[in-house]
């Protein structure tokens, strides 16, 4: 018996050429920016949680509801924009869903209530979900092979940018004036993205490539084992990043002190990693194999959670460890969720729209799920995180090696 080689990346396009030379650096420049919107509308908002929660007189737990629910607006909007766009194609409905993300980020900044945030996150995520699963889905029309690992793989390198900035501005703003204004930013950011949209994407899909899909199109894609434990793979380690992101906040500053500004110093440095690790992962596609890469970011991810869980435990989490223990989670990620992604389409290459669309949903349930748990044990204990954590790094780990395994033929 041997072991069969993934050769799942090496598929033909089931495109024709002609869509695969419109894959222009402006193209790919503006999908960056369509993905870059969930970490600028989370990343600048969540170094004011405090004063959020004082603002509109909500508890920790309300606060990082309004995550939830956004993450839950972004799962639902890209299981329904995905299929939307295999039927009636990518352009007009990406420019809508921008349009919509908007208006959205507007009532988050004239918002009165924790309640009214909370529906306006939904919105928000929905809107920002569709775009994003659409942006996906154009990659995915024009590229495949180890082009599409690399490719996707840059977006999210050059996309990290995004929660770089986003806390550090998120604290500017805290400083200066209003943690409204982070609101207000995003929306003249949709402005920006609608603009580029009109100007630099074309409809990748033509009428004679669409199809009804529906529940048939979900159905194909969740009969491929190998795409089922690539979902697990994204999903999971997605999981373990935002029990991070939700709870990153309180371990820093409430429990050991930082300002916003040290603390969104530390969140930026640690999303430079993850995208140093995504550009890596983009040099090496069609070098080293795509899983061996994931699998060293879950063995990576796993031994931080553990070293947290330790920490927590029996030394109080101290600063250094939890610096450090962040720094090497959110590093794995760059390896890990991108390239799980890619590996995903590229088992459904007849249904790019709505494979993408069920990777999102996966992604931002598990994330909108993680979220408030990772607060169960309020602001002065780490050890729900750490848990979360070693259970992502865990389920990621057995849909690649197990769900996800190559096929095993006799020689």
């Amino acid at each position: 018996m041997t072991q069969r080689q993934d050769t799942t990346l090496a598929r033909p396009s089931a495109a024709p050429d002609r869509h695969q030379a419109r894959l222009t650096a402006a193209l790919v420049a503006t999908v960056v920016f369509l993905t870059a919107i969930a970490p600028l509308a989370t990343d600048m908002y969540v170094p004011a949680f405090p004063q959020v929660g004082a603002d509109l007189s909500g508890n920790a737990t309300q606060v990082q509801l309004t995550l939830t629910t956004f993450f839950a607006g972004m799962a639902l909007g890209q299981l329904v924009g995905g299929p939307v766009s295999d039927q009636q194609g990518r352009r007009r409905p990406l420019i809508a869903a921008i349009v919509v993300m908007s208006v959205a980020s507007i009532v988050c900044a004239l918002t009165p209530s924790i309640g009214v945030m909370m529906a306006a996150r939904f919105v928000q995520g929905f809107a920002g979900g569709w775009a994003m699963v659409i942006g996906r889905a154009v990659i995915v029309d024009l590229a495949t092979g180890a082009r599409l690992v690399r490719v996707l793989n840059v977006i999210a390198g050059v996309g990290g940018i995004a929660p770089i900035v986003g806390p550090l501005i998120g604290a500017v703003i805290l400083q200066l004036t209003h943690w409204r204004v982070s609101f207000w930013g995003v929306a003249v950011l949709g402005l920006a993205m609608t603009v580029a949209v009109l100007v630099t994407v074309p409809e990748t899909l033509p009428p004679e490539r669409r199809h009804g899909g529906g529940v048939r199109a979900f159905a194909v894609a969740g009969r491929q084992r190998r795409y089922v434990g690539y979902l697990l793979v994204a999903g999971a380690s997605m999981g373990a990043l935002f029990a991070y992101v939700a709870t990153s906040a309180f371990v820093l500053q409430s429990m050991n002190g930082l300002s916003p500004i040290a603390y969104s110093i530390d969140f930026a440095a640690n999303a430079g990693g993850m995208t140093v690790a995504a550009l890596v992962a983009a040099r090496l596609a069609g070098r080293v194999a795509t899983r061996t890469v994931i699998l060293v970011g879950q063995v990576a991810a796993l031994a931080a959670g553990v070293a947290m869980l330790a920490g927590a435990v029996w030394f109080g989490t101290p600063l250094f460890l939890a610096i450090v223990c962040f720094l090497v989670l959110m590093t794995a990620q760059g390896l890990i969720i991108t390239n799980g992604g890619a590996l995903a389409a590229a088992e459904v290459p007849d249904h790019p729209g709505t494979g993408s669309a069920v990777l999102g949903f996966v992604q931002w349930v598990a994330a909108g799920l993680i979220a408030p748990i990772a607060g169960l044990g309020g602001e002065h204990t780490a050890v729900p995180m750490a848990l979360l954590i070693i259970a992502g790094a865990a389920a990621s780990m057995f849909g690649l090696l197990v769900i996800a395994r190559p096929a095993v033929t006799v020689a």
